[in-house]
């Protein structure tokens, strides 16, 4: 893994507040209702709809974030470049720019790969249980990072990346971002090359 580590000044944006209304789904992805973002990761979770952002420069690397150390679930864990909820009447759509803006300062167009459903436990006290969308996109902006929700950020190739994953004693990764980096990897990488 590159050595390059970052870290940035805060962006000027909103933080997600834990008593924000998330979008209850079922395995569907139809919704079911709603309950705050607190209650949503209380225990073993309880299924919401969610997404994940893999953003990538000019050269093919990867932006990742170490997540912030005051995170309830996985804080100092390192993982994709954003993810998040949309909120109550909110779309994917307008969910996943505002999400990128507020977290790194950056906006591109992004491209759906796929969707998928998990159920990950931090501890007895909370998870996550999403069903998550992901989605891709090419940026070489300047990245400002939200202080609130990131600690630091780098540049990765897929190629480094496989290799620190394979490393048991190695950095510690997001149970979502292994899953669906390892589902980007055997099925999806004809689309990473095309980015444009």
């Amino acid at each position: 893994m590159t050595d390059q580590c970052r870290q940035s000044r805060a962006g000027a944006s909103e933080v997600a507040a834990d008593s924000e209304l998330l979008i209850l789904v079922d395995e569907a992805d139809r919704e079911v209702g709603y309950l705050n973002k607190t209650a949503c990761h209380q225990g073993a979770g309880v299924l919401h709809r969610a997404f994940s952002l893999l953003i990538f420069n000019d050269k093919g690397e990867l932006l990742l974030q170490q997540r912030a150390a005051s995170k309830r679930l996985w804080p100092l864990y390192w993982s994709n470049s954003c993810c998040s909820h949309p909120r109550r009447f909110e779309t994917l759509a307008t969910a996943i720019h505002r999400r990128l803006h507020e977290e790194l300062g950056l906006s591109c167009p992004l491209q759906f790969l796929f969707s998928f459903q998990y159920q990950a436990q931090f501890d007895e006290a909370g998870a996550e249980q999403e069903l998550c969308s992901v989605y891709i996109g090419r940026c070489n902006g300047p990245v400002s990072i939200n202080r609130d929700e990131i600690l630091a950020w780098r540049w990765i190739s897929p190629e480094a990346l496989q290799a620190a994953l394979a490393e048991p004693s190695g950095e510690q990764f997001t149970p979502w971002f292994k899953l669906e980096w390892e589902r980007i990897w055997r099925d999806h990488r004809a689309e990473l090359r095309s980015l444009s």
